[in-house]
């Protein structure tokens, strides 16, 4: 009995202690001390390697750090423990995007049909996700056609989007209009985004098309003026003070 009472008491210490350390981790992590957090990440999945939620702490640590190699991998560990998670596909296809944006077009070359297909997965598993229909909305409008990139499909993607929330819905209309060079139909977007969203982010791509590709900097003044006496974002004022300069 007394022998039991050890093993107990050894067990509940263990525990205790893996959440005390988690809890720093996360303390760390929320303060962006991102180097301070992942020894602690790191160390706790050695001794619990299948765990979902270090897994995802520590994915999204190395994230962070911009070790889009080393959080594919993580994701990938994540994902073995559950197939049919959106959101974990969606942070495996996300984080190998970075990573193949980042890496030599040899090697991203190699990691395009792999993030296709789990972001495509994620959009499959989950009809509602915002996220993962951004990401794919992304990969298509910026992939060269010849590498598979397509305007239609990134388009479809924004349509999905726009039933599911009007706002993201035109900006990301915006941005394919803005990166197709169709700035008066990326001009109407950001205006729809105003109106039904009305957020600082709404103004400033709104702005920012008029400033950074129209030629049209008092429009882009006036624009951020009026974000700013509705959300008093220093943000915005940073922005009006640059166009001022």
């Amino acid at each position: 009995m007394k022998n039991l009472f050890l093993v107990l008491s050894f067990i509940s210490c263990s525990v205790a202690c893996g959440q005390s350390a988690f809890a720093k981790a996360e303390s760390l992590y929320k303060q962006n001390n991102y180097k301070a957090a992942l020894p602690i990440y790191t160390k706790l999945l050695q001794e619990d390697p299948t765990d979902a939620k270090l897994l995802r702490a520590t994915g999204q640590t190395y994230g962070k750090l911009e070790d889009f190699e080393a959080a594919t991998a993580i994701y990938k560990r994540l994902l073995a423990t559950d197939d049919n998670n959106a959101d974990y596909h969606f942070f495996y296809g996300g984080a190998m995007g970075m990573w193949a944006k980042n890496a030599s077009k040899f090697k991203a070359l190699g990691l395009l049909d792999d993030v296709k297909m789990h972001l495509k997965q994620a959009a499959d598993l989950d009809p509602k996700h915002i996220e993962v229909r951004w990401a794919l909305v992304q990969l298509y409008t910026e992939l060269p056609g010849i590498i598979g990139g397509s305007l239609s499909t990134a388009r479809k993607y924004a349509t999905q989007l726009q039933r599911l929330s009007p706002v993201d819905g035109y900006l990301a209309t915006g941005y394919i209009e803005e990166y197709d060079k169709e700035y008066d139909d990326a001009e109407k977007a950001y205006k729809n985004a105003i109106k039904v969203g009305g957020s600082s982010l709404t103004y400033l791509k709104l702005a920012n098309l008029y400033s950074d590709k129209m030629d049209r900097e008092a429009d882009a003044k006036t624009t951020l003026e009026t974000a700013y006496k509705i959300h008093k974002d220093p943000k915005l004022l940073a922005e009006i003070e640059k166009l001022n300069s």
